[in-house]
């Protein structure tokens, strides 16, 4: 498998400082389910952070497979996503959507954030 098309580290946010960069001045998309917060980096491609409380899903299974496919999602949009780094929360009642309303609703976030971080750049 080549490595640009799995998750490799350098498209995480792993550091603390790397989430406090995002949270401080982040632009948002949310629904009734998950909120996205997104702001620029200076590295040229995407990176992902993934804050799932228990308040969103009760069990370890339910934030696992909640994570498992924002992962995933995130993998096959991150290259027209650009330099934002991504941070992904849940909401409560998070687990009862299907895996299938997951991803369209990441869908949609994926492409309301990539279409502003497009209209920030044609200023």
């Amino acid at each position: 498998m080549c490595a640009d098309t799995g998750f490799a580290r350098k498209y995480r946010l792993v550091k603390p400082a790397e989430f406090k960069h995002v949270f401080q001045q982040a632009g948002k998309s949310g629904d009734k389910a998950l909120l996205i917060l997104a702001r620029r980096n200076a590295l040229g491609y995407a990176r992902l952070g993934l804050a799932v409380s228990i308040k969103a899903a009760k069990t370890a299974v339910e934030r696992n497979r909640i994570k498992r496919v924002t992962r995933e999602s995130f993998r096959h949009h991150r290259p027209a996503l650009g330099g934002m780094d991504f941070i992904v929360t849940g909401r409560a009642g998070l687990s009862t959507k299907t895996n299938r309303e997951l991803r369209a609703s990441l869908e949609r976030h994926w492409l309301s954030l990539s279409n502003a971080k497009n209209s920030d750049n044609s200023d």
